[in-house]
């Protein structure tokens, strides 16, 4: 697994997130950012509230390693990649 997505996991993961949530949370966060790749944080927190992500709320700083680790992946756009992209190489540390 590339470094950028393990850091992105990991984060994810200390910052609340249940371990069998985070891809579903990833597609969402993607979808959110791609479909209006100028909104800040805090605009990205409503629109994933407004899909059913209550509990958590991205900060400016796992937002930028979440960009980053798309752009590494290689999406620029959301037809870029399948739905099931993050789940093909995710592997949660605990279960």
């Amino acid at each position: 697994m590339q470094p950028l997505k393990q850091i992105l996991l990991h984060r994810l993961e200390t910052q609340g997130i249940d371990a069998r949530n985070i891809p579903g949370f990833i597609r969402s966060l993607a979808g959110a950012i791609f479909n209006n790749p100028g909104m800040n944080h805090a605009q990205v927190n409503q629109r994933l509230r407004y899909l059913g992500w209550d509990g958590f709320d991205v900060d400016y700083h796992t937002l930028q390693l979440a960009i980053a680790c798309f752009e590494a992946e290689g999406m620029d756009g959301p037809e870029a990649k399948p739905p099931c992209w993050f789940e093909k190489t995710f592997a949660p540390a605990t279960l």
